[in-house]
């Protein structure tokens, strides 16, 4: 028996496209982070693309907010919207976080860790991407879920190796300070993906 909240959800179904656009939008951070990383300093430039993406994220996140105020009978539960929102904005705000720093501790070169977990944060964020639109009729994400968990694990690992590695080489501690910051941002903003690969998870269990 169909759920009402399903019977009477608006048509237009507006959050699930407002879902796919942030989902769109966190990706593009994740990208053109993993872009800046792999060239930088030479692409130090898409710092300023990236903070367009944070404020993008920003908007629609006050969107989602101001249509589930206005909204009596929604598609999903409600606090399942307000996970889902914020937990995609965290991820584009850690990413950009990632960027800024890179400027502020005027960083003249990335260690190669931080470009591997650029790269993992990229491929999560491709699979909560490709995942979304799945949200419409509560298909199973398992295959996408289970791909972001695998991720987090190995994001994990080459933290800590990249930690590791910052006390290994007799680096100036000013500089080991500098890098752990940003080695944790970038886990925080992977460790985000697998939080919203688990409230995906949850919706599709409660409303199939």
């Amino acid at each position: 028996m169909a759920r009402l909240s399903q019977v009477f959800a608006p048509k237009d179904r507006e959050f699930f496209d407002l879902f796919e656009e942030a989902a769109a939008n966190m990706l593009r951070a994740a990208d053109l982070l993993d872009q800046m990383l792999r060239s930088y300093p030479e692409r130090a430039d898409l710092a300023r693309d990236i903070l367009i993406c944070e404020q993008e994220g920003d908007r629609i996140t006050h969107d989602t907010i101001q249509r589930l105020n206005s909204t009596f009978v929604t598609p999903i539960d409600r606090e399942d919207i307000l996970a889902l929102a914020s937990g995609l904005d965290d991820i584009v705000d850690f990413t950009e976080e990632v960027a800024d720093y890179l400027g502020l501790y005027k960083i003249e070169a990335p260690m190669e860790q931080a470009q591997r977990l650029a790269e993992i944060l990229t491929q999560a964020c491709r699979q909560v991407h490709e995942a979304m639109p799945r949200m419409r009729g509560f298909k199973d994400v398992s295959h996408y879920t289970g791909e972001i968990h695998r991720l987090e694990n190995d994001g994990d690992r080459v933290t800590r190796e990249a930690v590791a590695s910052l006390f290994d080489t007799g680096i100036d501690p000013m500089v080991v300070i500098r890098w752990k910051d940003i080695f944790e941002r970038l886990e925080e903003a992977i460790d985000a993906t697998e939080q919203v690969a688990n409230v995906l998870s949850n919706i599709v269990v409660k409303n199939s």
